[in-house]
This record gives C-alpha cells, sequence and structure tokens, in this order.
C-alpha cells in the first residue's frame, strides 16, 4: 500500500477468463447485463468518457457530474462550459471501444445505478467513481456489505506478513470479504491468506484491470480474477500511475467495514487508507509489533491516536461488525475447547481451514511454523478432536453429532 517508486505500467494480463463457477467464493452475477450489451446506454457511456477524461476523484468533475449527472454534465464540458481542456481531450476518446476492450477479458462495467454497486461506496459522495471496472465472479453489492480492509506497507516484515495472512483467512472463515489492493507485502498476504480458506477476497487497482501489477503477484492477481473481483475505476489500458496508487485508497477503505493496518513505516502510503477510514466514519485498527521494528512506526502511530489494538482475526470481526455478527462456521473451535492449548497449537488451529483440506507444507508455511513444531501440535489437536487428517491433508475436525 506504500506509494514510493511506483513505475508507470504493470504487466498485461491476457487469456480467456477462467472457468471460475465452481469456487465457493464465486457468486453469480446474472441479472446485471454484459458489457457489451450497454454501449447504447447514455449514462453508462458519459460515465466511461469521464473516467477517461480526468483522474480519479477529480474534484470539480466529481462536482459537476454529482450536481447535473453523467450526461448532462458531459453535454456542458463538450460546450467547452467549464474547461477546455476537456473539450481538447474528448474527441479523442472512443468510450464503446473501453467497453469492448473490457468485456473481451470477461470484465463488465459497473455504474451506480447497477444492482451490483456497492452502497459503501456512496459515502465518497463527489469523490465516488464515476464507473467501475470489474473483473471476477463475485458480486460487489453483496461482498461490499460484509467486507474488512487489510491494508500495509510493501516493506513488510515475516511478522507483518504473517498477521496479515492470519486476519485474513479469520475473517474470510467467517464469512467476511478481504479488500486490499493487491501490492507487495501485506496486501499480497491479506489476499492469500482470504484464497486459502476459498474466500471472497476484492483487489482494488491502480491501473486498468488488465494490468498485473507488480509482476511478481501476476499470479495471485490471476488468482483473484478467478474467485473474487478484481475492481479499477480506470479503464482497461490505464497504466498504474503513483497518484493512483494514493487515490484507490478512498475506495478500499470505503469498501471495508472497517480498515486494519498490519505493518505501516513512518512515511507509509498506508495511514491514507486509514484516514480515508477515519474520514467516512469507518472504524480503524492497528496491529502493534515489536517498538524497535521501524515497520510498525506508523501503526504505532495509529494506536496513539485512537485505533483499535488488533491482534486475532475475531477481535478485527468484532471491529466490523457488533459482537457475533462474523463467527466460525461449524467445526470452527468453540472458546472452551481453546483452553489449555499450546501458542503453536493454537497458531496451527487457527490456520487450519474449515472447508477444505490442505498439505502438511501450506500448513507449515502459512502458519509461519517448522513441520517439527507443526506436527506434534496437529498430534494434540487431533486428540482434542479439533483437526482430523484427510488421506495426506489435513483440516479443522467437523463437528460431531450428539447421539
Amino acid at each position: 500500500m506504500a506509494t514510493q517508486e511506483v513505475p508507470q505500467a504493470g504487466k498485461e494480463l491476457s487469456g480467456d477468463p477462467p472457468d471460475s463457477a465452481d469456487h465457493p467464493a464465486a457468486e453469480s452475477v446474472a441479472g446485471t447485463p454484459a458489457a457489451g450489451d450497454l454501449t447504447d446506454d447514455a449514462e453508462r457511456l458519459a460515465r466511461v468518457i469521464w473516467s477517461r477524461l480526468v483522474e480519479p476523484a477529480d474534484p470539480k468533475a466529481g462536482a459537476l457530474v454529482a450536481r447535473l449527472g453523467a450526461v448532462e454534465a458531459l453535454a456542458e464540458a463538450r460546450a467547452g462550459l467549464h474547461s477546455q481542456r476537456y473539450v481538447d481531450k474528448l474527441a479523442a476518446l472512443d468510450p464503446v471501444r473501453d467497453i469492448r476492450n473490457l468485456t473481451t477479458l470477461g470484465g463488465r462495467l459497473l455504474i451506480p445505478s447497477d444492482p451490483e454497486w456497492p452502497e459503501s461506496l456512496l459515502r465518497l459522495e463527489a469523490e465516488m467513481p464515476f464507473c467501475l471496472y470489474v473483473v471476477g465472479p463475485l458480486d460487489l453489492g453483496q461482498a461490499g456489505g460484509q467486507a474488512v480492509s487489510i491494508v500495509g506497507a510493501r516493506a513488510a516484515t515475516s511478522y507483518g506478513e504473517h498477521m496479515a495472512t492470519e486476519l485474513a483467512l479469520g475473517c474470510a472463515d467467517r464469512g467476511l470479504t478481504v479488500v486490499s489492493g493487491a501490492a507487495l507485502g501485506i496486501d499480497a498476504a491479506a489476499h492469500r491468506g482470504a484464497l486459502a480458506v476459498s474466500g471472497p477476497t476484492v483487489a482494488v487497482l491502480a491501473g486498468g484491470v488488465d494490468r498485473a501489477y507488480p509482476a511478481t503477484n501476476e499470479r495471485l492477481i490471476h488468482e483473484i480474477g478467478r474467485f473474487g473481483a478484481l475492481v479499477s475505476e480506470v479503464p482497461v489500458g490505464s497504466a498504474p500511475t503513483r497518484w493512483r496508487f494514493i487515490l484507490r485508497n478512498r475506495i478500499i477503505a470505503a469498501l471495508g467495514q472497517a480498515t486494519c493496518v498490519v505493518e505501516a513505516g513512518s512515511r507509509s502510503g498506508t495511514t491514507g487508507t486509514a484516514q480515508w477510514a477515519d474520514r467516512l466514519s469507518r472504524p480503524v485498527g492497528a496491529v502493534p509489533g515489536p517498538v524497535t521494528s521501524p515497520a510498525s512506526y506508523g501503526a504505532h502511530r495509529l494506536l496513539r491516536n485512537g485505533a483499535v489494538c488488533i491482534t486475532s482475526a475475531a477481535e478485527l470481526c468484532e471491529l466490523a461488525g457488533p459482537i457475533g455478527t462474523f463467527v466460525l462456521p461449524e467445526g470452527g473451535a468453540a472458546p472452551g475447547e481453546r483452553d489449555g492449548l499450546e501458542p503453536h497449537d493454537l497458531r496451527v488451529l487457527d490456520t487450519l481451514p474449515v472447508r477444505k483440506s490442505i498439505t502438511l507444507d501450506e500448513l507449515c508455511l502459512q502458519a509461519g511454523l517448522s513441520e517439527s513444531l507443526v506436527l506434534p501440535s496437529l498430534a494434540r489437536l487431533e486428540i482434542r478432536e479439533l483437526a482430523e487428517p484427510d488421506a495426506d491433508l489435513w483440516r479443522r475436525a467437523r463437528p460431531r453429532r450428539k447421539p
């Protein structure tokens, strides 16, 4: 989420969108017309033009569209009533091509009047995106009502990445959508945590949905597009510029019921997401780290200024909604079942997914523990009927029926 040294372009995505209907997080968006069927919609075309014409969150354009509507505002712009720069750029724009490029990727265009448009974005008022370019099966309208934003520094420590994975995994297991920015470090760890339990996750991109940036995360971004949603407010082909990284933070903050900063340096752009959440009256949490760690300076500053201390997924879920709103599905350990467990056992238990089984190697990686520590923990958890083997895989134990 930090914004230092952002190049001007990412690696393009290519190929046909894969079939994702069999994934648990994939929700149908049937009823929302395909983008290619909407090129004759004046409002839709006008909003695509505005997304090309100005940079995200342009204050004058946003206020104009909010006051007049996209179509009438565009008519005034064409007439040169507001700025000559609008007139000079309009002739070169082709909104139909932009929509077709999105359709080619298997994507869809959303505008505020669409049922799938996240209500939470209305809080942005004049700084609300003109439209959203979306790739992926996840219904944003449903996901946005039960979501948490997990953000942090690109230059994350192993501790920070572990905490981001744990938090995202636990929140996704409880039914929350994990929102982040697909950047290196904390963002990537959060997305991976959600995907590890087949949970829903949304990546808000600074460039077009065809730009896999950073290239290091290309495979992860493809996975999010298969099973969750890639979201951008700029058209296909747009470069992920430094300014757009900063501005997309407002969307990340708006989509989550709460925002949690896992790690942030003294000048990290991540704190901008927290500021947006506070401005939108969304609760803000931060994960404490070693007091000597520069990677936690920003998080500690947030804590001093009133952010809620977050040390577990349960605490983050509590921040996102009333107590008891987001609980583990059947198969999760009840509070009494955790009594007396060793710290390593608790970490392994919290890492084990409910809805699927994982390999020992995956479990060690996600728990951040060696095999020599994980195997004894699994044995103890199996004795207490909290974990169970599935051939060569492991998962949380299914609840047993009472006689």
